[in-house]
């Protein structure tokens, strides 16, 4: 891959993703537009509401062998972890048939756990240097990550997803009911047995997190435009504007790192890709008077309990529905009535609203492909155009090797790991 001039890159997007991937232009001494029509980090953005896990073990994809079986129970129970709404059903169709055949075989998931491993591994230490350089170091801590479970028994029922982990080359520490206790002394005695990942760690606020890397990317030189991107506008096979809602704006080279909503600007250039949206929900108690040293997640409620800058953060559940329909509040009360009955020095009187002087809750859309693989690479209509989306679960804790990975694509560079698997081709 030989070595491309500087160019004057547009980055359509300023979550976690884009902000990194304009850092890392600009290091390379590419001129650089982000188009966003909201504040970065501000409570609309996906990067807000992230659960706040630099998770470096998420490999397992959310669709494993024999979860078929489970569709008909995520179409009854509209409260469930994961649940599908019946009037979307049509429209996500032909995602959830990739999806479950993405997770069909043993092999399939170890595939994209391999790749997923490469595009995770030392993430928090990335963060941290990135953190650092932003002066934003406090936001960042390396100091592990749990998964709690009521006795061993559900740990064993997740078997191929550790086994397969242990493949890939992650280690963690297995932790008894005392060892629980010690660690844990605010945390309900019914959670007997747990999993410390030590190579993981967490981020304090993701929503100042991305709104402090976006201010040092305009202290590096990027340009910022509040601007809504439509479309991309090639001619002869070469990009030369992205198509705002105020007009065009000339550039070379584009970045298109819209989250869930990437699918249409892919679209306008004969990328016709499977993007959904997993809609999330959290819940935050301010001033908790109880909560875990360290974060974890939760096997019965599959919910990250993080502490944050902000407060005490449940974070969770699985909602296909769309982009625009109306939130279901009630799977944000059933994140704080769990939050609320893992400590017991939580008030009871906590479970009367999620929407109280302490209690908040909040509903974002990750961006999911079917496979559990971002898309990371070259449009097949231009190689001006790279695509970086597509993230689910792992958008926050992915986002700084991503934006390396962007701008060495950008940049006409070896990518530093094997992008083969997040070819957008894949789908095309």
């Amino acid at each position: 891959m030989s070595e491309q001039p500087r160019r004057h890159v547009a980055i359509i997007g300023a979550g976690a993703i884009g902000v990194i991937s304009a850092i890392e232009a600009l290091r390379d001494g590419h001129r650089v537009t982000i188009i966003e029509p909201a504040t970065p980090g501000d409570v609309q953005a996906a990067s807000y509401g992230n659960a706040g896990w630099l998770s470096s073990h998420s490999v397992i994809p959310p669709a494993e062998p024999g979860v078929w079986k489970k569709v008909p129970k995520f179409l009854m129970d509209p409260l469930g972890p994961l649940a599908i709404r019946w009037g979307y059903l049509p429209w996500a169709l032909p995602w959830l048939i990739q999806y479950l055949r993405s997770g069909w075989t043993e092999a399939k998931v170890e595939a994209t756990a391999i790749a997923l491993r490469a595009l995770l591994k030392d993430a928090p230490a990335l963060h941290k240097k990135l953190a650092d350089e932003a002066g934003l170091g406090d936001l960042i801590e390396r100091q592990g990550v749990m998964h709690v479970y009521p006795s061993r028994a559900p740990f064993e029922a997740d078997k191929l997803a550790w086994t397969i982990r242990k493949r890939v080359g992650i280690e963690w520490m297995e932790l008894s009911a005392d060892e629980m206790r010690q660690r844990e002394p605010d945390l309900h005695p019914r959670y007997q047995f747990g999993v410390l990942v030590e190579e993981a760690g967490r981020c304090r606020d993701p929503g100042a997190y991305v709104a402090g890397l976006a201010a040092h990317a305009r202290t590096l030189g990027a340009e910022f435009v509040a601007a809504k991107a439509e479309s991309l506008k090639l001619a002869n096979g070469k990009l030369v504007a992205v198509v705002t809602a105020d007009g065009e704006i000339a550039c070379d080279a584009a970045v298109v790192a819209a989250g869930a909503r990437s699918k249409p600007l892919a679209a306008s250039i004969g990328d016709n890709l499977p993007l959904e949206t997993e809609r999330g929900y959290h819940v935050m108690i301010e001033n908790p008077e109880a909560g875990p040293r360290t974060s974890f997640m939760a096997s019965d409620a599959k919910m990250v309990v993080n502490w944050t800058n902000k407060g005490l953060r449940a974070a969770g559940q699985v909602e296909i529905a769309g982009l625009d329909a109306a939130p279901n509040w009630r799977r944000a009360e059933i994140l704080r009535d769990h939050l609320i009955s893992m400590f017991p020095k939580l008030p009871k009187e906590l479970a009367t609203s999620v929407a109280g002087a302490r209690v908040h809750a909040w509903l974002g859309h990750r961006p999911s492909m079917p496979d559990g693989r971002p898309c990371i690479g070259f449009s097949r209509a231009s190689r001006d155009v790279v695509y970086a989306f597509g993230h689910g679960h792992v958008g926050l804790v992915g986002s700084a090797r991503t934006g390396r990975v962007v701008a060495q694509l950008i940049g006409g560079r070896e990518p530093e790991i094997p992008v083969g698997p997040f070819d957008p081709a894949r789908y095309l």
